[in-house]
């Protein structure tokens, strides 16, 4: 499926971003100089660069939600609270306090707090329960935890199986006050009395010292405790912030993002927090509240992830799409198909997609603005030929990897050197699985991200598929994402989630597709479907089977759920009232599969 991209980047359009260049330049080389703290006693982080702020932007709004409008220098005395009381109940730098409550303005000052006193705040997905939930916690072994009231029953089934003791387990009041639940101790009401001057812990936070853990998804389904430190968070903040989004003390930035994950805390709090801008949040997101808190925050930037982009295009279109004062946007996820609806629809000048992972050291931004790119990186990196059925990077007779042509899709290896360390996990072992050394040169040393890009030309790269959405039919590399794009255009199609499956007969995966019509299963003509992608897509990628989904399952960043799918293939004993079709050979369409044609096909009786 690998072909030379129509998006590729000539030096027409190089010519007429030179006056975007000239202005970018110098913003570039001030934040080299702001990111790259070499000194090893230089303070720096998130509570060093959240002084700064409020030094240049006291007065000004740093956190919105609802009706709540704090300043930089109100945030900023609440964690100094904080932080002195966390020092007299002798929290040391580098212990981890667990932190688990929902978006809110308490969540962020009490990450603040914790920062300064140079404590880990691992960030618990608020999703979570039970099992994964102590799994979560175990990675990390944290001194303390602070828990939002919403969390409390969630926290309270699994108690029992962690070591934390009462008198660090802290809680959090709702917006809306609650009595102290018992076994907790109240960590605003205690904090209240305590100095609101800046700690001089602050001032002893260093690059290499661990500001979070964040937490990503293992091939098991379990989570994985990714290091993130304050020089990295330092580089992430002044990219986004100064490099890529030029934020300023009058910017308001929208993020109705989770924020226990790194775009939103790390890429979109980073860059407020850059700018001396505002921060606005929500609880959750809502699509149809989207436009209207836009409004009422007269935001100038936003946050996305995932499918968000795509879920405010399939809101029905209003007289007040365009009555808004955003000008940029950052983030990651937003495909080539919905780029140029979204643009046109909401009038949003600059989408600045980026390309990122919380256990790499790698990041891209679309500083220029071009359409369909993740931009370029001020990181080494290459993309190399790989193995289609172990994934792993190929060598040649000499030892060393092999770059792919230009245009051509590749495993994306990213640099590891001084000005971009490889925090890792906090597995050591599992950082190893992911190292490549001697990739080109002796001695040199690289990260194997696990996803695909191409490059455009002028060092600007496109995303094409986690490598892990990648299956291999017949022979051939089927790239889950570009046959998702195909299904998108359909105009029966609203959303679509594509894998590959186990069938008896079949060379590697056959293609499933999981799709919610844009109307009702009765308008969606099977037959005209499968026309509309045997004329877009090579034989083997054109999915055999397609699940029916009227709502699809998502993650709190706005992904999906791509591990289940997978695992409850096309048998219709698991769906519930989900009709699976499949498209059996020698035949125009699909067929609904009951329970008797499942096992026909897997026992092999149609030679696919």
């Amino acid at each position: 499926m690998s072909r030379i991209p129509n998006d590729a980047i000539t030096w027409g359009m190089m010519l007429r971003k030179l006056p975007s260049l000239f202005r970018i330049v110098p913003r570039i080389i001030k934040g080299r100089k702001l990111a790259n703290v070499r000194d090893p006693a230089q303070p720096c982080g998130l509570g060093w660069s959240f002084e700064q702020a409020t030094q240049r932007n006291p007065h000004g709004p740093a956190l919105l939600c609802g009706d709540l409008s704090l300043s930089y220098a109100q945030v900023n005395e609440q964690a100094n609270r904080i932080a002195h009381y966390w020092l007299a109940q002798g929290i040391d730098k580098g212990d981890c306090i667990a932190i688990f409550l929902e978006n809110r303005p308490q969540l962020l000052i009490t990450l603040l707090a914790a920062a300064k006193v140079g404590a880990v705040s691992a960030m618990i997905n608020t999703s979570q329960t039970g099992d994964a939930l102590v799994h979560s916690l175990a990675l990390v072994a944290p001194a303390a935890v602070v828990v939002g009231d919403e969390r409390v029953p969630v926290f309270e089934a699994v108690r029992g199986r962690t070591a934390l003791p009462s008198a660090r387990t802290w809680w959090l009041a709702d917006e809306h006050g609650a009595a102290v639940p018992c076994g907790f101790v109240d960590l605003l009401g205690n904090s209240e009395d305590y100095p609101s001057t800046n700690p001089a812990s602050s001032r002893q936070v260093f690059s290499d010292d661990p500001c979070f853990y964040l937490y990503t998804s293992g091939t098991t389904g379990l989570p994985k405790a990714v290091v993130f430190r304050h020089g990295r968070w330092m580089r992430t903040a002044v990219h986004s912030g100064l490099i890529a989004l030029d934020m300023r003390p009058d910017d308001v930035f929208y993020c109705p993002l989770p924020l226990y994950h790194a775009t939103g805390l790390c890429v979109c709090w980073g860059a407020a927090i850059s700018g001396a801008s505002a921060f606005a949040i929500r609880r959750t997101f809502s699509a149809g509240r989207f436009w209207n808190d836009v409004r009422r925050y007269r935001a100038t930037t936003l946050g996305y992830a995932g499918e968000l982009c795509r879920y405010l295009i399939d809101q029905p279109a209003s007289g007040e799409d365009r009555r808004h004062e955003v000008k940029k946007m950052i983030g990651n996820g937003l495909r080539p198909g919905a780029w140029a609806a979204f643009k046109a629809r909401f009038g949003v000048e600059h989408i600045c997609e980026l390309y990122a992972a919380s256990d790499g050291n790698i990041g891209f931004a679309n500083v220029l603005n071009f359409d369909n790119t993740v931009g370029f990186s001020l990181t080494g990196w290459a993309l190399v030929r790989y193995d289609q059925g172990s994934g792993m990077p190929l060598r040649n007779l000499q030892g060393r990897l092999q770059k792919v042509p230009k245009g051509q899709p590749g495993l994306l290896l990213a640099r590891i050197d001084d000005k971009a360390p490889l925090d890792g996990y906090t597995d050591a072992a599992q950082n190893e699985e992911t190292l490549y050394r001697d990739a080109f040169t002796p001695g040199d040393r690289y990260f194997n991200t696990g996803d695909l890009l191409r490059d455009l030309g002028f060092g600007h790269g496109q995303f094409v598929d986690r490598l892990s959405d990648t299956f291999h039919c017949k022979g051939e590399s089927v790239s889950a994402t570009q046959v998702e794009n195909v299904l998108l255009q359909h105009p029966q199609v609203a959303e679509a989630v594509v894998y590959g499956v186990e069938v008896n007969g079949v060379d590697g995966l056959a293609g499933m597709a999981a799709i919610t019509p844009s109307e009702s299963l009765a308008t969606l003509d099977f037959g005209e479907l499968l026309q509309f992608l045997q004329a877009r897509l090579p034989a083997c990628a054109v999915p055999l089977f397609l699940r029916i989904k009227v709502k699809m399952d998502i993650t709190g960043t706005f992904k999906y759920y791509k591990t289940r799918l997978r695992h409850e293939a096309f048998d219709p004993c698991v769906m519930g009232d989900e009709p699976v079709y499949a498209w059996l050979p020698d035949t125009g369409t699909y067929v609904r599969v009951d329970r008797q044609l499942a096992m026909q096909i897997q026992g092999g009786r149609f030679c696919y």
